[in-house]
């Protein structure tokens, strides 16, 4: 018997059932970075969105900048439905009404506070829930350190249906990938659980997907290139600069799309 975690995608914190662990205090580092998880947005496209540049952006999510101007939190905030008290984390998000924009990112009412529900395998589904696999790296019989990208049955997590189709995701194509290493820092830390969906697999330039690259599982930022390749890139372009793959190379590397990543979260 094994313990599940209780998650739903509608709020971007599970509900406690006695047990509470506590993260770090909420500022506009945790709360811009929970955000664009949340939503699926990188911060290339939210530049793009609200006109902040993406240095701005990268430096606020980096911690270089304690302090932004109004003038720097203001038009993000305002994408978001969000006072800048808010998105600065003086205020909980929860106090003021929220626009359309930010209906579906609601904190806790303790910033400080992240309560997770768990239950094991006997607990039976809610009648608007769906248990979503995992997909695991399996190392070939062959050896040579080759794997395969398989569905891992014995682990899941639990959506509601409903969320699921706001998202436009057929249960049959939502699968979730645990992110390994620190290339999608600060936004996706190692550890970070994303939800993927297998049926949008055609690349939106800049959109995060799950790909399997030679039976390796990676998530990243995708680019179409002329010829049908692509360039990755991630958060971390410090440590992990872009790579750009023909179209003869991706068939030779076994590099596939997976799919489309629409949801992320991060217990602990």
């Amino acid at each position: 018997m094994h313990a599940s975690q209780r998650i739903n995608v509608d709020f971007p914190y599970a509900s406690a059932k006695g047990t509470i662990a506590y993260m770090q205090k909420t500022t506009i580092h945790t709360i811009l970075a929970g955000l664009l998880a949340q939503r699926g947005i990188t911060p290339t496209e939210l530049s793009r969105r609200t006109k902040v540049s993406q240095s701005t952006i990268s430096r606020i999510l980096n911690r270089k900048i304690d302090e932004p101007t109004d003038a720097q939190v203001h038009p993000l905030a305002q994408y978001f439905g969000l006072t800048t008290d808010q998105l600065r984390g003086r205020q909980p998000i929860n106090e003021l009404g929220q626009t359309d924009a930010c209906q579906d990112v609601q904190p806790p009412p303790h910033p400080e506070l992240l309560p997770i529900s768990v239950w094991d395998d006997e607990t039976p589904l809610d009648d608007d829930e769906v248990e979503v696999p995992f997909l695991r790296e399996v190392e070939l019989s062959a050896g040579q350190g080759r794997t395969a990208i398989q569905e891992n049955n014995a682990f899941k997590l639990r959506f509601g249906k409903r969320s699921l189709r706001k998202y436009g995701v057929q249960t049959s194509n939502a699968v979730c990938v645990t992110v390994k290493g620190n290339s999608m820092e600060p936004v996706l830390r190692s550890g970070a659980t994303i939800g993927v969906d297998r049926g949008k697999r055609e690349i939106i330039d800049g959109d995060l997907y799950a790909i399997s690259h030679s039976g390796q599982l990676r998530v990243k930022q995708v680019y179409r290139l002329p010829g049908g390749g692509i360039r990755l890139r991630s958060f971390n372009r410090d440590e992990h600069p872009d790579e750009e793959y023909s179209f003869d190379a991706m068939r030779e590397q076994g590099i596939e799309i997976i799919g489309r990543v629409f949801w992320s979260a991060m217990f602990h």
